[in-house]
């Protein structure tokens, strides 16, 4: 072999070689995910551990049923590889925008897991649903399963690895799932009636046997009107109902007037709360995760509710 020949070849070998070890040292990004509530972010980042990056576009606090797309939301969905919402128009101001999207890359959402039977019917339509799934975890972690499977054909790389990290997480959900029935049950059955200041925990009491009353609609959207105000004033009286609760990510203003039109007519009802409806607590805090979340809401509304 010429001699030319013959270090042209060794060093394309080499080449190659150091081509091999760069691709180890340097794997290929990982999965960039992007959800629309830190609900979903939360549990996301539970299942998929350190293999993905998860963000979320809605903060602590912030109303879902209203929020409007920023351009640095707008720039953070650009540079998604997979997209997840709630869905049932929970993101009722982002449906275009989720449209858009979902014709460039995956986007997800937890309540097509579902099945509609399983669903609550929403008071304010007849043809749509309430999106609060979050407040049953059965169904919240059957939506979050669809979600694990599909992020599992996308990255199939750490398909077992997702599906392992749920199993751990679902586990974890059950167990405080357990401990809100065993507090609720400490609470006499009677008095456990929950008025809220939208109707957003049709799910919780469905799944812990608590009757639940919101003075708005399932949506913040939803007006209220002197009427509305005006009876559920008489049925917290007729009810012998001691709290109203309010909420992180609405206006506590509808509480106010409840408790008002009590007041005006000789009963005193306390203002109580404020519960997690639409979004997480700060990050750190107790209501900061979901499992949190549910578990800081029981604990307010058994207190509130004795």
């Amino acid at each position: 072999m010429n001699k030319n020949w013959y270090i042209f070849i060794v060093g394309l070998v080499l080449f190659s070689c150091r081509l091999d070890d760069d691709k180890e040292q340097n794997p290929e990004e990982p999965l960039h995910i992007v959800a629309t509530t830190g609900i979903i972010e939360d549990c996301l980042s539970n299942i998929v551990g350190d293999s993905a990056e998860v963000s979320s576009i809605m903060g602590p606090g912030t109303d879902p049923h209203v929020y409007k797309v920023t351009p640095g939301d707008v720039e953070l969905l650009d540079q998604a590889d997979v997209i997840v919402a709630n869905g049932l128009h929970l993101e009722g101001k982002m449906a275009e925008t989720l449209e858009k999207y979902g014709r460039e890359k995956p986007v997800l959402f937890v309540s097509d897991g579902i099945d509609k039977a399983d669903l609550i019917k929403s008071a304010d339509s007849d043809d749509a649903y309430d999106p609060h799934i979050w407040f049953d975890t059965k169904l919240w972690m059957t939506g979050m399963w669809q979600i694990t499977k599909e992020l599992g054909r996308i990255d199939t790389a750490n398909n077992h690895y997702y599906k392992d990290n749920y199993d751990r997480y679902f586990d974890e959900v059950e167990e405080a799932d357990k401990w809100i029935k065993t507090e609720l049950e400490g609470v006499e059955k009677s008095t456990r009636i929950l008025v809220t200041s939208h109707d957003a925990f049709s799910y919780f009491g469905r799944r812990y046997d608590v009757h639940v009353k919101g003075i708005q609609g399932i949506s913040t959207l939803s007006e209220v009107g002197l009427k509305e105000i005006s009876d559920m004033v008489d049925y917290v009286i007729d009810n012998k109902i001691k709290s109203v609760f309010i909420e992180t990510s609405t206006s506590d203003k509808t509480a106010q007037s409840i408790v008002d039109g009590c007041k005006a007519k000789k009963y005193n009802v306390a203002i109580d709360g404020p519960l997690f409806s639409d979004a997480l607590g700060e990050p750190g805090t107790k209501g900061g995760t979901y499992i949190g979340m549910i578990k800081e809401n029981a604990i307010t509304i058994v207190e509130g509710l004795k």
